[in-house]
């Protein structure tokens, strides 16, 4: 196997040392997978995607990381908590959808069902003596390889609009 140099200024060169302990020891494969990690994101910008970061699971939960193009978005609340559906195209061409879910609560007190009306309801029930249960906010990332199995994933009218989306012809010629 061929030998590179790389030539390290001195500022750098803990930097350098840090990722050579984080590959295991050897700073080939240091630079090795810092330049994938790079080509495949430069590559995928190029091609019109964008590094998308979004988190999963309960609370914060943990991020996740994928290179895609955002197609549609969609958010509807209720009583108890709000759902934000997200549709992206993935550079591998797979649909991916992120559904957030913000803190849900409910009351389940003596009056719940009153509370549940909306919030005319509401007025001239404001006791101390309420009960509420809450919970957390989660989110979840899944993907489906055609549009009949995104079909099941989000709603019929997100998506109609991804449909929509799919069919508009992405670079339009113009004869001017």
């Amino acid at each position: 196997m061929p030998n590179k140099t790389i030539y390290v200024s001195d500022d750098d060169l803990p930097l350098f040392q840090r990722a050579q302990e984080l590959a295991g020891g050897t700073m080939s494969a240091a630079i090795s997978a810092a330049l994938r990690r790079y080509v495949e994101v430069e590559e995928g910008r190029r091609q019109g995607y964008n590094e998308i970061i979004v988190r999963v699971g309960p609370g914060l939960g943990r991020k996740q990381r994928f290179s895609g193009v955002l197609l549609a978005e969609w958010e509807r609340s209720t009583n108890e908590r709000t759902e934000t559906f997200r549709v992206y195209r993935s550079r591998k061409g797979k649909f991916v959808v992120h559904l957030e879910r913000s803190e849900g609560h409910k009351n389940v007190g003596p009056n719940a069902e009153k509370w549940n009306t909306g919030w005319r309801a509401w007025v001239g029930d404001w006791s101390a003596n309420q009960t509420w249960t809450r919970t957390p906010a989660d989110s979840s990332l899944r993907t489906a390889e055609t549009l009949d199995e995104l079909r099941e994933l989000v709603p019929a009218e997100l998506f109609d609009v991804v449909v929509d989306v799919m069919e508009e012809a992405t670079v339009e010629d113009l004869d001017i």
